[in-house]
């Protein structure tokens, strides 16, 4: 791995670069391999490797070895995330500057794959509202699909770019700016970028993270707080941004707490708090965070008329066999019946007025003729009724239902019916006298074969 010299030079004279260190991590070929567990789907590593806890994280493991996640049907199931260490400090800089026990309204901007706003959602309280932003269409739906693989109903997954949201003004009380970068912290896992990298895009970079905060800040109420995080070790990404945070964006600068073992070097610019993860001082990529609390007065929101009508009762009937109502309203668009909690109704129709909004709440499934077509993100959201038939799947038997494959199995009753796998939703099946329907999303499916299906 040859790293530009114009590179190594910018990086000397910031604190903690070890230049020698930092050169021979990155020709190591040292590979590290960290997960992020649902709490809401296990309270354990459900993985069978020898493994450590992350230490700025309740929910992050490192695995000793990277196991082949493709044929994992918990990995399908959402029991688990796989996420680089570094970024997991998140959970450090929401909970120490924010009162998780409370309902909060929280944007993830920049927010494909889904990392952080998964790790977002594991650490709010469930009544509170996440508006998981990606503004690249392509993106955002692979963002759609990692929401609806983890199983949360407060989410709203939108596709905007990140002016839209001054239709929101002073709305949300936590905004989260994973921002795009010139990616120098991640050249140990992508060495690509190693050759995307130069001066010219450094400086690029850093003036479209400078729109896009001035496009958002708006959006943020007064005294909310803002995350801002790169994958860059830049100055120019990092330092100076923070430096124009609180000298021209009327944000105050706020300090956090970390634990000397954990190596984290803190990066004073003016009055604002950063810290550089380096990979030779801590088992994990590059990475960059400052978190700010907004001074300056906020615009009002204003009133505004609800325009999303909740279904009624009587059209909602066949969902009850499917599906546990209580504390939900159902909306019909286009076609497709979704669940939104009672107290996010309010919050998640205004959004959908003023947004592009993929996909929010549950998306219970689509009714025709008076019955229930279950959609798959019903099978993988914990909500579905306790009538609803389980079948339970071979370690085997669940790969081929992964690749869409015909499987086969022993079942009294027949119909509709949740594969399952340790007792972890997969997906739907449908029993059928003479077979069974495979119901797992064309999209998703696992493309390769199962070493045991080559021999």
């Amino acid at each position: 791995m040859q790293l530009p010299s114009a590179f190594i030079t910018s990086l000397r004279g910031l604190p903690g670069f070890d230049e020698a260190a930092f050169l021979q991590v990155h020709t190591s070929g040292e590979k590290i391999t960290s997960v992020r567990i649902n709490p809401s789907k296990t309270d354990h590593l459900p993985i069978h490797v020898n493994s450590i806890p992350v230490p700025w994280t309740r929910y992050g493991f490192y695995l000793s070895e990277r196991p082949p996640f493709t044929f994992d049907p918990l990995f399908h199931a959402g029991c688990y995330y796989v996420q680089e260490a570094s970024s997991m400090f998140l959970e450090q800089a929401l909970l120490q500057t924010t009162d998780c026990s409370q309902p909060l309204k929280v944007l993830d901007l920049c927010a494909a794959p889904g990392g952080k706003t998964t790790h977002l959602q594991s650490l709010l309280h469930p009544e509170s509202l996440l508006v998981s932003n990606e503004v690249i269409r392509s993106r955002a739906a692979v963002l759609r699909d990692n929401v609806i693989k983890w199983g949360a109903e407060n989410i709203a997954v939108t596709n905007n770019d990140p002016k839209d949201f001054e239709a929101l003004p002073g709305f949300f009380d936590v905004v989260v700016v994973d921002a795009p970068c010139s990616g120098s912290g991640l050249f140990r896992r992508d060495e690509e970028a190693i050759d995307e990298w130069s001066e010219n895009n450094v400086a690029l970079c850093s003036q479209r993270q400078q729109r896009i905060l001035a496009d958002v800040l708006p959006a943020l109420k007064e005294d909310g707080i803002l995350i801002y995080s790169t994958c860059s070790y830049s100055e120019e990404e990092d330092e100076v941004l923070l430096k124009w945070l609180t000298e021209t964006a009327g944000l105050e600068g706020l300090e956090l707490k970390t634990e000397e073992t954990w190596n984290i070097v803190p990066a004073r610019s003016g009055n604002a708090f950063g810290y550089r993860f380096w990979p030779h001082l801590l088992k994990g990529e590059g990475f960059f965070i400052g978190v700010f609390r907004k001074k300056s007065t906020a615009a009002a929101l204003g009133k505004y008329r609800a325009s999303t009508k909740a279904l009624p009762a009587k059209e909602t009937a066949p969902l009850e066999k499917w599906i546990s109502t209580t504390g939900l309203r159902f909306v019909s668009f286009g076609g497709k019946v979704y669940a939104w909690n009672e107290v996010l109704f309010e919050s998640l129709d205004l959004v959908a007025q003023r947004l592009r909004v993929l996909y929010s709440g549950l998306l219970a499934g689509e009714l025709m003729r008076e019955k229930l077509v279950p959609d798959h993100a019903l099978a993988l959201s914990g909500r579905t009724a306790a009538a609803v038939i389980r079948a339970p799947l071979s370690k085997e038997a669940a790969i081929r239902y992964l690749q869409r494959k015909d499987i086969s199995i022993e079942a009294a009753q027949k119909g509709w019916q949740l594969a399952t796998f340790k007792d972890h939703p997969l997906g739907w099946i449908n029993v059928l006298p003479n077979r069974v329907n495979n119901y797992y999303p064309k999209e998703l499916r696992i493309l390769k074969e199962y070493p045991s299906q080559e021999r």
